[in-house]
């Protein structure tokens, strides 16, 4: 675990169900970030929401992390930053950092595209959903699955290597639901989730934006 690392001014705008949000808040846990944490509601309309999320959510999404004068938005972005600038879980040469990249882009293309929406057409709203949607997701979601327990079935501890990366902060999200919405996690996946939830400070998704660090 690294020193901890203690800028002013931090604070992430996220959504408790959201885990674009908490992959976010489990890398400043895991990098002992002291940092704010603000709930919005995305539920409410646009305009009913926080001003200042209002302003800095470029896209009208969580999370939005500030940092001084400064604000990122899109959960990957912002966890390249955060490795990046502490130097650690990824950050710490350019050479690592491209692997974390490599996963996260392929994240954000697959797992990141499967297993969210799949979430959300089971728990929240099937009938935005079009005849055979599911089934399509659930495939998807299956292939991903397969070819992330064949990346972990060499035993190494986290994605890259023995340590861990924001890479895993972002692989792992969703994936604490999966049992709660009736989703297979192979053994090798579900092994590596629970080295993660092991680590200090790990907290259940919907109670990372209720504690502070």
């Amino acid at each position: 675990m690294t020193t901890p690392f203690t800028p002013t001014g931090i604070t992430l705008f996220g959504n408790r169900e959201s885990d674009h949000s908490n992959k976010v808040r489990l890398a400043l846990i895991f990098g002992q970030v002291q940092h704010d944490d603000v709930h919005v509601d995305i539920s409410l309309p646009h305009e009913q929401r926080p001003e200042l999320f209002r302003t800095l959510a470029r896209f009208n999404e969580v999370p939005v992390l500030v940092w001084g004068t400064e604000s990122f938005v899109q959960s990957d972005t912002i966890l390249c930053l955060l490795a990046e600038r502490l130097k650690c879980m990824g950050g710490e040469n350019p050479q690592r950092m491209a692997r974390v990249r490599e996963w996260l882009f392929w994240e954000a293309n697959r797992l990141g595209l499967s297993l969210p929406n799949l979430r959300y057409a089971r728990q929240f709203a099937p009938q935005e959903y079009p005849s055979g949607t599911q089934e399509w997701l659930l495939a998807r979601y299956q292939r991903d699955i397969q070819r992330l327990e064949a990346e972990l079935s060499d035993g190494r501890a986290f994605i890259l290597d023995e340590n861990l990366s924001v890479a895993d902060c972002a692989l792992c999200g969703y994936l604490f639901w999966a049992d709660e919405v009736g989703l297979t996690v192979p053994p090798h996946v579900r092994a590596w989730l629970q080295r993660i939830q092991k680590l200090p400070g790990w907290l259940p998704p919907r109670e990372l934006m209720s504690a502070a660090l």
